[in-house]
């Protein structure tokens, strides 16, 4: 197989990766809404949005300044432990509760499976790993944050956080210091997605951590069209094989916050809007929910068609510029006005 089809295979792959995060996201909605995990009192309240995104910078701040002191294992036990639960959320809707314990009758699997899942990721953190609980973080993370913020609050959220990502990416550039030091911790805040069969995760962060695979990463100074982001990245071979020659790449890294951040809106859509219901067993979907779905696939697959040209790219502006773009056609095509699909 050569190097083009195994990257369209890694993009075909990242694309059923955003639709497990979306699926997910949208079958968790309506669980997630009956048992309370609304995360405000009122969810029309733009200035939510405003303080989701403060929180964004002061924890970028607290990240960044964590790399910078080699506190790095902080981060890796903060995040493995909001993995552990979310993934408590998702597993206890999930899950039959066969066994309870305690009086408020605790789902003891959903607890054993969440627990599994931090403790895979803390003892094998292989991509594979890496992406099965990217998606269940993924899913359940975009759930409760569609149910907890309306229309217009979301629309906010996903303008506002594009034009960051990209100031972020093109103009500071402090999102690529950011990725590159959360690629070594080996905790889904990316999606991996190799190219090779033989790829290995944890041998390429190994490598990066004791510097013998600087080459390996695109990350050393001879090769400088491998930028590294956490937004999406590729990761070549090695300059003196044949591969490499090629221009073969191991691995696409795409950060877990681009599937999450237009999901939100998805599931915000299919929550908030009444009109256009669409009866699908299994999920809230809504015409408004899927206009932001497609949407966000195809900034999702022009996203990947300038990545694989082997620079990082800032993911919202495309994905959220679709969702946002999906969203007002399907919103429109249910019938409501413009004021009422902008939430105002």
């Amino acid at each position: 197989m050569n190097d083009r089809m195994r990257v369209g295979a890694a993009v075909g792959v990242t694309v059923l990766l955003f639709l497990g995060v979306q699926l997910g996201a949208l079958a968790l909605t309506e669980p997630f809404y009956e048992s309370g995990h609304q995360a405000v009192e009122n969810p029309e309240d733009p200035t939510n949005s405003i303080a989701y995104i403060a929180v964004i910078l002061v924890a970028t701040a607290l990240m960044l300044a964590a790399f910078k002191y080699d506190l790095q294992g902080l981060i890796r036990a903060l995040i493995i432990g909001v993995s552990v639960m979310i993934a408590w959320y998702v597993f206890a809707e999930l899950v039959p509760p066969v066994v309870t314990a305690g009086a408020a009758g605790v789902n003891v699997l959903a607890v054993l499976a969440a627990v599994g899942v931090g403790a895979a990721l803390l003892f094998y953190p292989e991509w594979y790993v890496i992406d099965i609980a990217g998606v269940l973080m993924g899913a359940g993370a975009a759930a409760l944050f569609g149910i907890s913020f309306g229309l217009l609050p979301a629309l906010l959220l996903l303008s506002v956080l594009a034009i960051y990502d990209a100031i972020s990416v093109y103009g500071t550039e402090h999102m690529l210091d950011l990725a590159e030091g959360v690629m070594d911790l080996k905790i889904p805040v990316v999606l991996v997605i190799p190219t090779t069969l033989s790829y290995s995760y944890l041998t390429s962060a190994d490598e990066r951590e004791d510097g013998t695979g600087a080459e390996n990463d695109g990350q050393g100074e001879d090769t400088p069209d491998a930028d590294t982001s956490a937004e999406t990245t590729p990761e070549t071979a090695p300059e003196d094989t044949p591969d490499a020659r090629e221009g073969q790449r191991d691995a696409l890294f795409i950060g877990l916050g681009d599937a999450v951040i237009p999901t939100i809106l998805v599931v915000s859509a299919a929550y908030f809007v009444e009109e256009g219901a669409l009866d699908v067993p299994g999920l809230t979907l809504n015409l408004p929910a899927l206009g932001a779905l497609l949407g966000t696939m195809a900034g999702l697959i022009a996203l990947m068609a300038m990545v694989v040209r082997g620079r990082a790219h800032a993911g919202l502006p495309l994905l959220n510029g679709g969702a946002i773009g999906g969203y007002l056609i399907g919103a429109l095509a249910s019938g409501l006005s413009i004021a009422a699909a902008l939430g105002l």
